[in-house]
């Protein structure tokens, strides 16, 4: 069963599409890549490798369009609003879309796990490194964690708040930390074509100084930057997550 919704957000001053498949189970928010929208998992096949747990009611899936991910590839953005956007959308998943997805599952404290391949990794990342207390779980595929190729040297407050391997390095001792240790990252990555696995690694050892568990998963050269990967890790990790007494 899929389902469509579209309002629009003040914060991001547009419409935006958010897809749903299931009805029951746990709910899991899966990010598109840098240029997708909310379909963009169908297409790819992500949500027919998925069925057996959806139509199981193991997990509700949900996906939205991708506006951070659209302006980070836009050559006609400037820095400061490429990183003005990420900001925005950041605040739009905590404080749009999981309230929306809290009342789809009719569960107004319901904790959220959120994935992603690519950008959507580093989405993810994001997400549970800056709302702990929302989400509780992350599944980060063949992350891009390391925005500086978008922004050609340029820094400010702003792209310093959405980054995770800097504004994480300096979080010292408070509440955001000590929930940030009770949650759990998953950094998987293939070692073949496009992939960029010293990523993952350094996402890894920046939680890991920090305390916070995770953990990197290498699956060797012949697995490479794209859905053909993604589509087996995924289907793999979240039924090792949604088995019973999990």
């Amino acid at each position: 069963m899929k389902t469509n919704a579209k309002w629009w957000s003040p914060r991001l001053r547009q419409d935006i599409e958010v897809a749903r498949w299931g009805t029951a189970g746990r709910p899991v928010l899966l990010f598109p890549t840098a240029g997708g929208d909310a379909h963009e998992c169908d297409r790819f096949l992500m949500v027919k490798a998925l069925q057996p747990l959806i139509d199981s009611r193991r997990i509700r899936l949900y996906s939205c369009d991708s506006i951070g991910g659209k302006t980070l590839l836009d050559p006609s953005e400037k820095p400061a609003q490429k990183a003005f956007m990420q900001k925005q959308f950041l605040a739009y998943v905590r404080h749009e879309l999981v309230p929306a997805i809290r009342t789809d599952c009719n569960d107004p404290k319901a904790l959220v796990l959120c994935a992603g391949a690519s950008i959507g990794a580093y989405n993810a990342l994001l997400s549970i490194c800056s709302y702990p207390d929302v989400f509780d779980y992350a599944i980060c595929m063949s992350g891009t964690y390391d925005l500086s190729r978008f922004f050609s040297g340029f820094h400010n407050q702003d792209l310093h708040l959405v980054s995770p391997l800097h504004f994480m390095a300096y979080l010292g001792e408070s509440e955001l930390l000590t929930t940030l240790r009770s949650r759990f990252v998953l950094l998987a990555t293939g070692e073949g074509k496009w992939e960029a696995p010293w990523e993952s690694w350094q996402v890894a050892n920046l939680l890991g100084k920090k305390g916070i568990p995770n953990r990197v998963d290498a699956w060797g050269k012949d697995y490479h930057h794209d859905w053909v990967t993604w589509r087996e890790m995924l289907p793999r990790f979240l039924d090792d997550l949604t088995l019973p007494g999990n």
